[in-house]
């Protein structure tokens, strides 16, 4: 608990949040669902603002073209299907990624190989790296030593956590296999159970604490 409380205030002296912690959903086109699992990031900024106190404001819904792009530089995607994006479209990802920015990409089943092929036009140069279980952002907070928790089994793959550095630094974060959407979704809507809803939450807080902190 002290080492929990230690991280919160670490958090608020180094960032000086007093403005309010949030999420930016990126819209794309291609035909996939940028929109899916719409009470997911609600229900993780509830957690997150319950168990630390972190002040928190509603999500932000935006495509990258857009003037609100640049309000907020703590970025999720996610979906089943296609994800394009254009020219300038890569070129202004690519910059803020490069220049403070978090990306975090979370695939709802479909959308691996779209994705991976337009990141890869945003950083050529970069390749995925897979994080080890003993990694930070498995302990920053809340301890998964297994890594990512599974929330749906989909092709029975191992989840796997993917982030493309620069000078060592985490500026994207693939959840891949793991569905963590899904387990921040209402326990309902996927029949989740409770354990792993829990568990999904605890590990989106991770993400988000890691993020703060480094």
């Amino acid at each position: 608990m002290k080492i929990k409380l230690l991280i919160i205030i670490t958090i608020i002296l180094n960032h000086a949040i007093t403005d309010s912690f949030t999420i930016t959903r990126l819209k794309y086109s291609g035909g996939g669902d940028w929109y899916s699992d719409s009470s997911s990031i609600p229900n993780l900024l509830e957690f997150l603002t319950a168990e630390t106190k972190i002040k928190v404001k509603p999500e932000i819904k935006t495509s990258i073209e857009s003037s609100e792009f640049y309000d907020n530089p703590y970025y999720y995607i996610t979906g089943h299907g296609k994800i394009k994006f254009n020219d300038n479209e890569v070129s202004l990802l690519r910059e803020a990624l490069l220049n403070g920015a978090f990306l975090h990409a979370d695939d709802n089943y479909g959308m691996d190989q779209y994705f991976r092929e337009e990141m890869k036009k945003v950083f050529p140069e970069k390749d995925w790296v897979e994080l080890p279980h003993d990694h930070e952002i498995f302990n920053i907070f809340y301890k998964f030593p297994n890594g990512l928790p599974k929330i749906h089994e989909h092709d029975g793959k191992p989840p796997k956590a993917l982030a493309l550095f620069d000078d060592e630094k985490i500026i994207a974060l693939y959840t891949y296999e793991t569905d963590l959407g899904d387990g921040w979704e209402n326990p309902s809507v996927h029949n989740v159970p409770i354990n792993s809803h829990i568990k999904a939450l605890k590990m989106g807080t991770n993400i988000i604490i890691y993020y703060l902190t480094n």
